[in-house]
């Protein structure tokens, strides 16, 4: 397991345990779940990216897989 120091400014650690405890979580899980939240809606918006990519040039992958 890795560790990660993240420096928050009063404000942003007020809004972000206020979340945690709102979820009944700590600190450190409500980030972690962040992370990951964010990590699969970067894949997602990658995977449409390239979905798009394919489906515009499809003839010429098509044919350079000739």
């Amino acid at each position: 397991m890795k560790e990660l120091t993240i420096v928050f400014t009063d404000a942003e650690w007020e809004s972000m345990a206020d979340l945690a405890d709102a979820h009944g979580v700590p600190a450190a899980e409500f980030v972690r779940t962040a992370v990951r939240a964010h990590e699969a809606a970067e894949a997602a918006r990658v995977r449409v990216a390239g979905e798009a990519y394919a489906a515009a040039h499809a003839d010429l992958l098509r044919r350079l897989g000739e």
